[in-house]
């Protein structure tokens, strides 16, 4: 994989403008939200727990197919309020080092359930 921030763009924040990849295998992980393995809800009404919470489920699933967080070359954040921004940067930065992956992210109206302030699905590649 190749990460790459070219000039002629603004410096990101938190990603990469550009992950470029020769694939062997690629996984397509639905997004994980902050339910624990028996479907409770974590962190109610905190964002940085629920947050926490995806990025471990988000972990769980890649290593069923063997890979891990540093595989993942692509990911796309729904959040229910982007003023809240700071604790979802917070917990990420727990769980990724740099080079980041390519990233969007969406400010959503709902999400799936009205507890839920975060939504997070990923691709990643094995190479």
């Amino acid at each position: 994989m190749k990460h790459s921030n070219p000039p002629a763009l603004h410096p990101p924040t938190g990603y990469s403008h550009v992950v470029e990849v020769v694939a062997r295998r690629t996984l397509y992980v639905s997004g994980q939200i902050a339910l624990d393995a028996e479907g409770r809800l974590v962190g109610p009404d905190n964002l940085l727990l629920q947050t926490t919470q995806v990025f471990e489920n988000l972990r769980t699933a890649l290593a069923a197919s063997e890979a891990g967080l540093r595989d993942v070359v692509k990911l796309t954040v729904f959040l229910a309020d982007a003023s809240q921004l700071a604790a979802f940067r917070e917990a990420r930065d727990r769980f990724f080092q740099v080079p980041l992956p390519a990233c969007s992210l969406v400010e959503v109206s709902r999400l799936a359930r009205p507890d839920l302030l975060i939504e997070v699905e990923a691709v990643a590649v094995i190479e």
